[in-house]
C-alpha cells in the first residue's frame, strides 16, 4: 500500500494540537510552512536484522505516539532496511489515525546502498553494483566517487523512487544530497558546483512531479570544516546553485549536519562566508530562510554521560545526561529539530520526557558558555 499524500501546514498543526494539554511552549517550531517537534528520531545504527527492523518501526511508532514527528532516514542506513522501518511504522500510524500529513519524513541519496545485506566479498560488492546500477544504465561506473558516492541526476532518480517504494509513501517532505563534500575528495570545486547544480536540478524536476516537497543536504563535515579547507561547503554558494537550478521559488530549504556538546562549530565557528564577510552556519541559514536540522544530538551517547553540573545546571538540571545532551541541542538558537537515534521504545520513553519540558531559555543557555570565559 501506498500512503498517498505529504507534511502539511494543517496537518502538522493537528499534530501539534494533540499534544496541547502536554507539549511545553517551544518544544513545536513553525518552520518552511510546518510544525515540526524539537526532538526527531533518527535511524541510522543497528544490525541489519529482522529483530532491528521491528525494534525501529516499533520505536517510530511511539516517538510520533509522543510527540515526535519528524523523522529521518537513508537509502544507505542499514542497507536499506531503516527506510522500510520507517514504511512499517507509518503504516501502522495510519491505521491507528495518525495522518499521513502529520509527520514529516526525511531521507538522502548519494552513496550507493546495498539491498537488506551486504554482498560477500569484493567480488559480490562489484557484481551488485554492475548489475543493479551499470547495467540497467542508472550510472557509469566513471560516475562514482571515493568508492561509493554518487550523485549524477538519472542516479538521484533512481534513488528517490527506491525510497518512495521503501517507505511506502507517494511522497517525501525533505531529500537530501548526502554528504556531497565527498566528491570534492576528487573533483574541483569548479565542477562539484556543476555537479550539485545538476543534482538539484534533478531534485527539482522530483518537486515539479510531486514526488518530493523540499531537499538539501545532509553533511558531516561540509559545514563543519574551517573556511577554506578542500572539504568545506558555503551554504551561500548551494543557495545560489539552486536558485540557478529552480528559480527563486526552488525548494532548498533544509540542511543537516552534526551538533552537540561536542561538536559546536555550527554555532561558535565563523567559517561561513556571507554577504563579503564570515559568519557562522546558523546565522547563514537563518538569513537565507533554511531550515537546520541536527544529526548526532548524543553523538552515539559520547556526550550522554557524566556531565558536569556546570552543564546540568543551565540546562534544567534534567534527569539523564542524555536528555541533557539533547537539550543542549535544541535549545541552541536557530537549531529547529535535534535528531537522537532511538532503536529501543526504552529510550524513546526516556529521551522524550522533553516533549514536557521547554528548552532552556536564552538566559540559562548563554550561562553555559559564560561559564567557559570564567
Amino acid at each position: 500500500m501506498t500512503l498517498p499524500g505529504f507534511a502539511t501546514t494543517e496537518g502538522t498543526a493537528a499534530y501539534r494540537e494533540r499534544f496541547a494539554g502536554t507539549a511545553a511552549e517551544g518544544h513545536f517550531r513553525f518552520e518552511q510552512g510546518l510544525w515540526l517537534s524539537s526532538v526527531g528520531t533518527g535511524t541510522y545504527l543497528g544490525d541489519w536484522d529482522e529483530e532491528t527492523d521491528r525494534a525501529y518501526a516499533d520505536s517510530i511508532t511511539r516517538a510520533v505516539e509522543l510527540g515526535a514527528n519528524l523523522v529521518d532516514t537513508a537509502a544507505n542506513y542499514r542497507f536499506q532496511r531503516s527506510e522500510r522501518s520507517v514504511g512499517a511504522a507509518l503504516g501502522r500510524l495510519s491505521a491507528s489515525g495518525f495522518a499521513r500529513e502529520e509527520v514529516v519524513v526525511c531521507t538522502k541519496g548519494g552513496y550507493l546502498p546495498f539491498d537488506a545485506r551486504p554482498p560477500a566479498g569484493q567480488a559480490g560488492v562489484r557484481a551488485y553494483v554492475e548489475e543493479t546500477f551499470v547495467r540497467t544504465g542508472v550510472i557509469q561506473l566513471s560516475d562514482i566517487v571515493a568508492g561509493s558516492h554518487c550523485m549524477t541526476p538519472r542516479y538521484l532518480a533512481h534513488q528517490v523512487a527506491q525510497s518512495l517504494r521503501n517507505t511506502g509513501l507517494e511522497t517525501l517532505d525533505v531529500y537530501y544530497v548526502h554528504n556531497p563534500e565527498t566528491q570534492l575528495q576528487v573533483v574541483s570545486p569548479e565542477e562539484f558546483d556543476a555537479r550539485l547544480r545538476e543534482a538539484f536540478g534533478q531534485l527539482e524536476r522530483e518537486r515539479g512531479e510531486g514526488r518530493l516537497r523540499f531537499y538539501g543536504v545532509a553533511t558531516w563535515n561540509g559545514f563543519r570544516a574551517r573556511a577554506g579547507d578542500r572539504g568545506q561547503h558555503s551554504l551561500e554558494r548551494m543557495w545560489e546553485l539552486a536558485r540557478e537550478a529552480g528559480g527563486d521559488e526552488h525548494g532548498f530549504r533544509f540542511v543537516q549536519l552534526p551538533f552537540n556538546l561536542g561538536m559546536p562549530e555550527a554555532l561558535v565557528s565563523d567559517n561561513q562566508p556571507f554577504r563579503g564577510g564570515h559568519v557562522s552556519l546558523l546565522e547563514a541559514a537563518k538569513a537565507l530562510g533554511v531550515t537546520v536540522v541536527a544529526s548526532a544530538s548524543i553523538l552515539q551517547g559520547k556526550v550522554a554521560r557524566d556531565l558536569p553540573e556546570h552543564i546540568r545546571e543551565p540546562l534544567g538540571s534534567l534527569a539523564t545526561d542524555a536528555q541533557t545532551a539533547i537539550q543542549f541541542t535544541r535549545s541552541t538558537p536557530g537549531i529547529t529539530t535535534a535528531l537522537v537515534g532511538m532503536s529501543r521504545r526504552e529510550h524513546v520513553e526516556e529521551n522524550l520526557q522533553l516533549v514536557r519540558v521547554a528548552p532552556a531559555s536564552p538566559e540559562d543557555y548563554s550561562r553555559l558558555f559564560a561559564h567557559g570565559e570564567e
